[in-house]
């Protein structure tokens, strides 16, 4: 034992126990900021953050997450709250100590993996871990836009461009895999929040459509063909066999409402339209895709079935476009959040457009304000916690339903977020969702 873990344990003896939080994320991002404000409101320790940046880097150079964490016992590497420490070994307890006080934790951590985007270092060492990963979880083998390896990481960031989202998925996965294999290494009983795994499904569109149908959860049914629908043209024939004339095309590795395209045909005309928030530009003979942050109209072919040859080569969920209830003029749908079990925060989002994300300027209301009754309520959250159920290894989730039009509405899960809790206000027991999230921890922690 060293002389720091020496020290460690005669300062913590006789402390209250306190199980321990790594937060695997971005240190400045406001997902890591809200939990830690969450958990210093409710009386807890901050986490630790692990920072993904320093852990990709760490791996592209060699090491390992012990390495990092290591960085932890000589005070670098990890970023806190209120001057906070975290001491940590693989050979004893973990503890946890400030220049306060020092409390006295559970031998192994809870482990929160948190959302990896909006940190532009994270996306270039996800696009490099990509491109030197052989496996093409998307695309089933087929072909898409790669970026090579020594260009990853010099490339300048272009605010909105899409860049070679199955390549990004591909490092994305292989992170969330080495991620469960080294902390399990590290600490063979640590729990996780939500498993790697199961985080990798709900990412995959596809699998994870998939997932909750052989579950029994009610999904929107998914356009189904004898072959791989590779592009434009795969994609009309198998519309047309399936008479099926309005479809979602949805980024298998998406989120944010990127790279979703709603789209039709009118069957007597021909005519197409494609509703999305993608833009495109041709730049050198290339076209180039971005998220515009608005919604475009497509009404011309040759864009439309650039669009499309684009998503399919780069991987696609393609499922009917269902009618949504409506409240007024706007179609609406639910994201309810879902921990432990337990139905918790709920927001409805309304949009005039078939696409509601919230950040594309779309109205949200509370279920009461916007009229939906109990009954109704509880259809969404009987959805909502059997889609969660169909994860066991995994403990909470934002979920995506919808309520069908007519007089007798049936829920649909639309979409499962495992970083799906970042929900402004909105309290449920006059909790925010962090709070809500870290009492239902602090009453009954997650068990190994």
């Amino acid at each position: 034992m060293t002389d720091i873990e020496e020290n460690l344990q005669r300062l913590v003896k006789n402390s209250d126990l306190e199980q321990p939080l790594l937060l695997i994320g971005n240190p400045n991002n406001r997902r890591t900021l809200g939990l830690q404000e969450a958990r210093q409101r409710i009386g807890l320790q901050p986490a630790l953050v692990l920072p993904y940046a320093r852990l990709l880097q760490t791996w592209r150079r060699g090491g390992t997450m012990a390495d990092v964490v290591q960085q932890c016992l000589e005070g670098r590497g990890a970023t806190h709250t209120h001057g906070a420490s975290w001491i940590s070994s693989p050979a004893s307890s973990m503890s946890y100590a400030n220049h306060d006080s020092v409390h006295r934790v559970n031998s192994v951590p809870l482990i929160r993996i948190d959302a990896p985007g909006e940190e532009w270092e994270v996306e270039r060492e996800l696009l490099f871990l990509g491109a030197v990963n052989d496996i093409s979880p998307l695309t089933e083998g087929l072909s898409a836009g790669m970026i090579p390896a020594e260009q990853t990481l010099t490339l300048e960031q272009e605010w909105g461009r899409i860049y070679a989202p199955n390549q990004w998925f591909s490092g994305w996965r292989a992170c969330l895999e080495r991620i469960r294999h080294e902390a399990l290494e590290y600490w063979p009983s640590a729990r996780f929040m939500n498993d790697p795994h199961d985080i990798a499904i709900m990412f995959d569109k596809r699998k994870c459509q998939q997932h909750l149908s052989v579950h029994g959860v009610h999904v929107p049914p998914t356009l189904q063909s004898s072959e791989p629908i590779r592009n434009y043209a795969d994609l009309r024939t198998a519309m047309k066999t399936a008479g099926m004339n309005r479809v979602f095309v949805k980024l298998a590795c998406g989120s944010g409402a990127s790279g979703v395209v709603a789209y039709q045909i009118n069957p007597r005309t021909g005519a197409e339209i494609a509703i999305t928030t993608v833009g495109m530009e041709r730049i050198q003979g290339k076209i180039i895709f971005y998220n515009e942050g608005r919604m475009r109209r497509y009404t011309h072919t040759s864009e439309i079935s650039s669009l499309m040859d684009w998503l399919c080569a780069e991987g696609a969920q393609i499922e009917r476009w269902m009618a949504k209830a409506s409240l007024g003029s706007s179609v609406f749908d639910i994201r309810q959040l879902v921990a432990g079990g337990q139905a918790g925060h709920a927001i409805v989002r309304l949009s005039q457009t078939p696409i509601t994300n919230l950040h594309l300027r779309n109205e949200r209301l509370l279920p009461a304000d916007a009229g939906l009754d109990e009954q109704q309520m509880e259809g969404v959250q009987t959805s909502a916690k059997a889609a969660m159920a169909a994860f066991p290894n995994s403990w909470s989730a934002g979920i995506d339903v919808m309520l069908s039009g007519g007089t007798e509405p049936r829920a649909y899960i639309l979409d499962v977020n495992p970083f799906g809790d970042l929900l402004y206000r909105v309290q449920h027991n006059g909790l925010g969702t962090y709070e809500w999230q870290m009492e239902l921890l602090r009453k009954e922690p997650l068990q190994p």
